[in-house]
């Protein structure tokens, strides 16, 4: 099985099964992969090939716990071995891994504009079983305004005054490369209201080449996905993985399910578009 970011100048071959796939909620994945949840698969460390190490960033998000990311387009890579084993994205994959989710961990962290309407095991932590060090999680809030987010590191941070525009999850192939997730889930506001608060000279960009405005904006320290502030359009796009408080607003359908990951699937009730939203 091939995986790679965004950009490709990292990838990973997979030789042998993955196993226990698992949605995780905590608060470091949100703003780590700027969505909802994480997914993530096993592999042993030695059926792992991986190309493009000079282009990995490490970033200790808590004590010996290092997260990787693309350093050129932002996506997360495989994270260091634990016990052996490799924690892999599963947005990256190339192709179906032949496993589906088993649970939902730290699902209390869950935030408020994401429902969790599966019928999948729910775990406060960890399942039994795996024995790592948990992290205290960063609190959730109620509904602020204005809107208002930050990176993991703490380093980039945004707010917003504008009344949201648009709030859905893309499924398209460049947006869980990017998030290296199931899928994305973006909050556009007006640029009028928007700003940076601390650490615009901390992003870096990625736009794909080949396409007409798709660019993913990280944080260089952290990774952290962070709002493109589109000009030419006039609106701003978020990563709501970012967000530190409820928006007040939830995403209102799912659009390009016609490139959805084998691997997950929609059990909301919300609108479902093949490709853009259409209406």
């Amino acid at each position: 099985m091939h995986a790679s970011c965004l950009c490709g100048s990292v990838s990973w071959d997979v030789d042998g099964p993955v196993e226990w796939m698992s949605h995780c909620h905590c608060s470091f994945c949100r703003k780590t992969h700027g969505t909802a949840f994480a997914t993530y698969v096993l592999a042993p460390a030695d059926a792992v090939r991986q190309g493009g190490r000079e282009h990995v960033v490490r970033f200790e998000s808590s004590p010996g716990l290092f997260r990787c990311f693309c350093g050129r387009c932002g996506s997360v890579v495989p994270s260091d071995p634990f016990d052996g084993r490799l924690f892999l994205p599963a947005g990256n994959f190339d192709s179906d891994p032949g496993v589906r989710a088993e649970a939902h961990i730290f699902a209390p962290s869950n935030p408020p504009w994401y429902e969790i309407t599966d019928a999948l095991p729910r775990f406060d932590a960890y399942p039994p079983g795996i024995d790592a060090p948990v992290a205290p999680n960063r609190a959730r809030e109620a509904v602020a305004a204005p809107i208002y987010g930050s990176c993991l590191c703490g380093a980039v941070a945004f707010e917003a005054t504008g009344t949201p525009l648009i709030c859905r999850h893309c499924h398209c192939m460049r947006c869980r490369k990017a998030r290296s997730a199931a899928h994305a889930s973006n909050l556009a506001v007006p640029i009028d209201g928007f700003r940076f608060t601390r650490g615009e000279d901390r992003l870096g960009s990625y736009k794909v080449p080949e396409a007409l405005f798709f660019t993913q904006v990280f944080c260089r320290t952290c990774g952290s996905p962070m709002p493109l502030v589109d000009t030419g359009r006039s609106f701003v796009v978020i990563a709501m993985g970012a967000l530190d408080a409820d928006p007040g607003v939830h995403p209102r359908n799912h659009i390009f399910v016609g490139s959805k990951a084998p691997w997950f699937d929609i059990t909301d009730a919300l609108p479902q578009f093949a490709e853009q939203q259409t209406s």
